[in-house]
């Protein structure tokens, strides 16, 4: 009988059903329409320049940046477009997403807004100070 008990007890820790699917991630909200697009999917080789020339095709645009990386310069395959207003803004998300650049789909979207940084609290533990002590240990 206990043994009977075991062999379930064992069968049910290695079921698949004794365990829960982890739960889908929730994806991030969409952001609210604006004049500045967030750029996905670029190529290594794409250069701010090229971003600024495929981007113009639709409107206006006053700004363009494609993120490079510190040490190799290269793009980080992504980037960010600023139009002059909403409406090129949305020409300019139907005209570039899902289509190629520079041999790679790219992706377009409203770019969301940076979350202000976090402030460290003020009750946390002074920095360490690695010098001398603040007295003086030659003084007699």
């Amino acid at each position: 009988m206990a043994a009977a008990v075991a062999r379930s007890g064992f069968r049910r820790m290695f079921s698949v059903s004794a365990f829960a699917p982890p739960k889908a991630p929730t994806p991030p909200p969409k952001a609210d329409p604006s004049p500045n697009l967030f750029i996905s999917g670029l190529s290594k080789r794409t250069t701010t320049e090229g971003l600024r020339d495929f981007a113009a095709k639709f409107g206006d645009v006053l700004h363009a940046r494609v993120v490079t990386d510190r040490v190799t310069g290269f793009s980080k395959g992504f980037g960010f477009v600023r139009y002059c207003s909403v409406e090129d803004a949305d020409k300019g998300i139907q005209g570039m997403d899902g289509k190629f650049l520079d041999g790679w789909v790219i992706f377009a979207e409203y770019a969301r807004e940076r979350p202000p940084p976090q402030q460290p609290e003020m009750n946390s533990q002074p920095q360490q100070s690695w010098g001398p002590p603040s007295g003086s240990w030659g003084a007699q």
